[in-house]
């Protein structure tokens, strides 16, 4: 760490590989990682590993043994190194490149350096653990007769089908789209999450004894009498799949789309192109609204499409360079960076894309319905000491955008109040009452967790949740468990 400074990885020209769908980072070298794994200290606490949480906001929720295996990184024992990533992450191929890295936010040579680059070894790691075949399908070795339903197959589904089919248990995934992954499918843009990793994965699981079925929606295609009669126990991972909705006039204008919609149809055209493709930012003038990574993930989109120009709209001002006074480490870093996105969009059209404290005051269309501008108005957001947020306009610095298509990034509310009220589940602001730790609904043998249970998170915390999630099942089927 004295003499050893933090390196990122390279990437590809930001105007270059707006051409294809690819993923934009360059591997590091074997001999480059063991040097980064090297400026690991080995704290007596490490915090980017504990999973002692203050609010949900540092250290990993999957205590991944991170000291270990950079120091095994730095020695060149990879296979070890493997092993010890896979004792807690079920899928570190996912999180090595999707994952926003709180472990990073909270390694102890952050205090007066830059952090040990965690996330990029654990990808190595896995990296070179399917190169070198290393991992191979491992069904279990006996069978517990029971069997168990798992609806969803996102991160948390995912972990909780391999932790459960791990136990012995026969695993049948359910999910409504035409493909496997959840969000990790359509949700996050290929540059970021190329899908054959995902199928790699699905592949793997097939081969231990999983089964998917797709296009299969509880509720619709099957009810969840239908599976409690077949299943011994049913395990709920759908999401907070619904989206928060934009309240200003002219919302519901043509051309206003969710983002998750927009990133949903140009995965599945770009996966195969006989997939209609009616949402397109050819040659449109885009604005964003919501500044997050889904907002910035319809960015590299529109960019990847041929957009005229692209604008995002955060409410909030821009995040300062360092750590604010009530940000302290180990907390997650909340600092200005320059995600991929808008290293692209500033490549492209020689500004960030960003506009901080702005406020969407109205949607304006043409006499067709079509949407053809934004009104605007800057603000302060203020929060006071209980924790309320208030917003206060600024008069004066009303603005007019032009707009031939606006993507709402403002996240989710929750899951549908509809589809649980149908299913006979328990739930309370938009999601289902199942208590972390236990999972359990009001429904006997019915589990809930992931996103739908707490609320739009992190993948880190979908994975810890569908482990947990397993664990409990397990104990409720055999009356004890040994899943971790």
């Amino acid at each position: 760490m004295l003499t050893v400074r933090r390196e990122n990885p390279k990437s590809i020209d930001p105007l270059k590989r707006q051409q294809n769908w690819g993923e934009y980072s360059l591997p590091f070298s074997s001999e480059k990682l063991q040097t980064q794994g090297s400026r690991c200290m080995d704290c007596g606490t490490p915090f980017c590993s504990t999973g002692a949480f203050v609010n949900g906001n540092y250290g990993c929720p999957l205590f991944n043994h991170i000291p270990e295996w950079n120091e095994l990184v730095a020695k060149g024992n990879w296979k070890e190194a493997l092993h010890r990533l896979m004792m807690t992450n079920n899928f570190p191929e996912f999180t090595g490149r999707v994952c926003p890295a709180p472990c990073e936010g909270s390694c102890t040579v952050a205090l007066h350096d830059s952090a040990v680059a965690i996330k990029s070894i654990e990808q190595a790691i896995i990296d070179k653990g399917f190169e070198g075949g290393w991992i191979i399908a491992q069904p279990p070795k006996q069978r517990t007769g029971k069997k168990v339903a798992i609806i969803g197959s996102g991160p948390a589904g995912l972990a909780a089908a391999d932790q459960l089919n791990k136990a012995g248990h026969l695993v049948t995934v359910f999910e409504k789209a035409d493909r496997i992954g959840g969000l990790l499918m359509y949700g996050i843009p290929n540059m970021k999450l190329e899908k054959h990793l995902i199928e790699r994965r699905v592949d793997l699981l097939t081969q231990e004894g999983v089964s998917f079925l797709t296009n299969t929606a509880l509720g619709t295609d099957v009810t969840l009498h239908e599976l409690q009669s077949e299943f011994d126990a049913v395990i709920l991972c759908t999401g907070a799949q619904e989206p928060r909705k934009l309240e200003v006039e002219g919302a519901a204008s043509l051309g206003v789309y969710v983002a998750m919609d927009y990133l949903t149809q140009s995965t599945k055209h770009m996966l195969n192109t006989k997939e209609p493709l009616s949402i397109s930012a050819k040659e449109k003038e885009v604005i964003v609204i919501g500044g997050g990574d889904t907002g910035a993930d319809c960015i590299a989109t529109a960019l990847r499409q041929g957009c005229k120009s692209v604008v995002q709209f955060g409410k909030h001002p821009q995040l300062p360079q360092g750590r604010a006074e009530d940000n302290p480490w180990p907390e997650f870093p909340y600092v200005f960076t320059l995600d991929y996105a808008y290293e692209e969009a500033t490549a492209k059209f020689k500004e960030d894309p960003r506009q901080y404290s702005v406020v969407t005051k109205k949607i304006v269309s043409d006499q067709q319905g079509q949407v053809k501008e934004v009104h605007t108005i800057q603000a302060h957001v203020i929060k006071k000491r209980t924790g309320e947020v208030y917003v206060q306009e600024l008069a004066g610095t009303e603005k007019v955008w032009p707009a031939d298509l606006i993507f709402v990034a403002i996240g989710f509310a929750g899951a549908d109040e509809q589809w649980m009220d149908q299913l006979g589940l328990a739930h309370h602001n938009k999601l289902v009452q199942a208590e972390y730790g236990a999972y359990t609904t009001n429904i006997d043998g019915v589990f809930a967790a992931g996103d739908m249970r707490r609320g739009q998170s992190l993948i880190v915390w979908a994975i810890h949740e569908g482990r947990e999630v397993a664990r409990e099942c397990d104990q409720y089927l055999m009356e004890t468990t040994q899943l971790p």
